[in-house]
């Protein structure tokens, strides 16, 4: 999952370069990307253009079908209520992600949504290239307040 995680700071280089939060995902299905995202809140104007939204998308229209079943989605930071809601609803099978989000996260930090008594309960890796995927987002911020 290296691989992906690396493909998914790429995308959120992108994000960081455009002004929004350096997050990137990438969906995964028999070892192919088939959906692409990083953060376009600020570059969209658009309160859920997330990079595991605009990631989904991405894939289900690759599938033509909203069901994500025997995917695998590579985020760069812990999932926030509304992306993990969108994961639940898509039915991926997996989610890796890499810096934990303590003030928003939803897989753990804050709250565990996968582990509530939805119908889909997505297994859960966390800290994939951790280290690496919290030093992108602190130097955005750290850019910011310079």
């Amino acid at each position: 999952m290296e691989d992906f995680m690396r493909q998914a700071m790429e995308l959120a280089a992108l994000a960081g370069t455009n002004g929004d939060v350096p997050v990137g995902c990438v969906i995964v299905k028999d070892g192919a990307v088939i959906g692409r995202g990083y953060n376009r809140r600020e570059e969209d104007c658009d309160a859920v253009a997330h990079a595991e939204v605009e990631a989904i998308r991405e894939a289900c229209r690759h599938l033509g079908s909203w069901r994500l079943s025997g995917c695998a989605l590579v985020v760069t930071l812990e999932p926030c209520p509304m992306c993990a809601g969108a994961i639940i609803q898509s039915r991926l099978d997996a989610v890796y992600y890499g810096a934990q989000d303590e003030k928003g996260g939803a897989c753990g930090s804050v709250l565990n949504l996968f582990e509530e008594r939805f119908n889909h309960k997505p297994r859960l890796y966390g800290g994939i290239l951790g280290a690496d995927c919290a030093a992108q987002l602190q130097d955005f911020f750290g850019a910011l307040r310079m």
